[in-house]
């Protein structure tokens, strides 16, 4: 999946939950800015991961894969 699907996905997730990027911003008091670099995987911070794994009902792991790769090989053995 390309950054720019990711982002869609997630955005997508977050509308069947009745939140949006926005509202995590809100939540955390940042810029949407920073909450769209890390939502389409060009920026890092596990605060805005955490809060966008949370609203989705998913870990970050699920989110991001690529950016925990310990995580992955540990579900893959269990």
């Amino acid at each position: 999946m390309s950054a720019d699907e990711q982002h869609e996905h997630i955005k997508w997730l977050l509308r069947t939950q009745g939140s949006s990027l926005a509202d995590v911003a809100r939540a955390l008091d940042v810029q949407p800015s920073a909450v769209t670099l890390v939502s389409k995987g060009r920026g890092r911070s596990r605060r805005i991961e955490n809060a966008i794994a949370k609203a989705t009902g998913l870990r970050p792991a699920q989110l991001w894969p690529k950016n925990y790769p310990d995580q992955k090989e540990a579900e893959m053995t269990t």
